[in-house]
């Protein structure tokens, strides 16, 4: 067995694929908050990727955790010398496993702040980018608007305090470059949110205005926030996987990332300080993301809504498992052809047919092993902003949406906390006592899960979508999960 580490690395050549190019001599110019596996598997991949080809070897990345729990991250990465092996699992079981060098340095920021903004600061970096989740950009679930009350925030805000929120962090850096006449670096988030840099720019403005007017003008007016849309599965690594990896590889790596074959990024062209050729990589470079984020949001991450709840009701444990059930895997089409593919724009050098069986086969990869109880999570975030614009727009067209209609009653099902069997089901969302509590009702009056006006709007008032609502949810409790989906797909 072998660690991984810069020392060792060569002579893992014959057993895994290793950097082909000098890690010593890189140097960096992209500063990223939030190394989890998804970065890993995605931005620092298509870079080693250029990087293995001779290219951006000035793009190399630091990354920076900010949070108490990325402290175990320092700690594999440091041991690691930045290095961890990406394994790509296929469907007919290829286990594709490659050792990844792009991440030249990590920063953790409760150990040393100085040390992040002073990195920032460094004219070498034109790039900051983010994987720090929906919830890391501080919006207020209601507004709609930084939340300035936020306890970490006002921390941040008090006079003389050290930063040590990501906002408070990359303000001083950009602060710092203005005062000593350097340009400004690009703010690139990489979270899968509609709008990402939109998000970006509204958090980081709203946080300078609070530090300094003038500076969050310059930010407004210099700062560069491209969108871009991203995917790629990739669960929750494991021991089992730790194993897998020591194993076939015969690697000793504290961190590895397992994720699928399938990768896919696009990226505004809009830098303030150039980029590395991600293009050259497999990127699609392109002016306008939007058509290409409608298309993952309301295809992709809709039909996981459409699967997980009826998937979990029907005692599936896996999203694999229940794609072969050929009622769901119906009920996921059905849904794609009928009810979203009509709501989409043109979506430039992408053919829809073949992005929607290339999705169902994702699904169906059992190597993922990617869990149902994942995709149920954070449920009130992700419908109204993934299901419901579908909803809402075939209305507007005078269009069915009984298959939507009956993944929002899967869901009012399933927040009911409660599995065919009568075994509690452990819902995970920030609004549970409000969902469950509406969820419970819904036995003796129907339509209470759909009257939170602040969730579903009028929908309750429109018998268009209520009328078949009510017809999946009552046999769901009626006939149950099985059943209610293939008489729904007519199998």
């Amino acid at each position: 067995m072998t660690a991984l580490t810069q020392r060792t690395v060569g002579a893992l050549a014959g057993r895994v694929a290793v950097p082909a190019y000098d890690r010593s001599r890189l140097t960096v110019g992209i500063v990223h908050f939030g190394v989890g596996g998804f970065h890993r598997a995605h931005q620092a991949m298509y870079l080693d990727r250029l990087m293995n080809e001779g290219k951006a070897h000035d793009w190399a990345i630091c990354g920076v955790g900010v949070l108490p729990g990325d402290a175990r991250m320092r700690d594999a990465l440091t041991a690691q010398d930045g290095l961890y092996t990406l394994v790509e699992k296929h469907p007919d079981g290829t286990y594709e496993a490659r050792v990844v060098g792009s991440i030249a340095a990590y920063l953790f920021a409760p150990d040393d702040p100085e040390a992040v903004i002073g990195k920032m600061t460094d004219p070498a970096v034109r790039i900051v980018s983010l994987t720090i989740t929906e919830g890391g950009y501080n919006i207020h679930p209601v507004t709609g608007e930084f939340d300035a009350q936020a306890a970490a925030i006002r921390a941040d805000l008090r006079p003389g305090a050290v930063p040590a929120t990501v906002f408070g962090l990359v303000t001083e850096a950009l602060r710092r470059r203005r005062a000593r006449g350097l340009g400004p670096f690009t703010v690139m988030s990489c979270d899968n949110i509609p709008g990402n840099g939109e998000v970006a720019r509204r958090a980081f403005t709203a946080y300078a205005r609070l530090v300094d007017p003038g500076l969050a003008a310059w930010i407004e007016d210099a700062v560069v926030f491209p969108d871009s849309m991203v995917d790629r599965i990739t669960p929750v690594t494991t021991d089992d996987d730790r194993a897998a990896v020591a194993l076939r590889s015969g690697v000793e790596d504290a961190w590895p990332v397992v994720c699928e074959p399938f990768t896919q990024w696009v990226l505004q062209e809009r830098f303030a300080a150039g980029r590395p050729p991600f293009e050259e990589a497999g990127v699609q470079v392109v002016g306008e993301v939007r058509p290409y984020e409608l298309m993952k949001l309301r295809l992709l991450n809709a039909d996981h809504q459409a699967l997980c709840y009826f998937g979990c009701l029907s005692g599936y444990r896996y999203v694999h498992e229940a794609v072969a059930d050929a009622a769901i895997a119906k009920l996921l089409a059905g849904y794609m052809d009928l009810e979203a593919t009509p709501t989409l724009p043109g979506v430039p050098g992408i053919d829809l047919d073949a992005y929607k069986r290339t999705l169902l086969e994702r699904f169906a990869n059992p190597g993922i092993r990617d869990t149902l109880a994942r995709l149920c999570a954070e449920s009130s975030d992700r419908i109204p902003k993934w299901l419901l614009p579908v909803v809402r727009e075939r209305l507007a067209q005078g269009g069915s949406v009984a298959y939507a209609a009956a993944v929002v009653a899967s869901w009012a099902r399933y927040a009911e906390g409660v599995d065919e069997s009568g075994a509690p089901i452990e819902i995970v969302d920030p609004l549970k006592k409000r969902l469950t509590a509406a969820a419970r009702r819904q036995r003796e009056h129907p339509t209470a899960f759909i009257e939170d006006r602040e969730l579903f709007g009028d929908l309750a008032d429109d018998r268009r979508f209520v009328d078949p609502y009510l017809r999946t949810l009552a046999s769901l409790h009626t006939k149950g999960a099985q059943v209610t989906v293939r008489e729904l797909v007519g199998i």
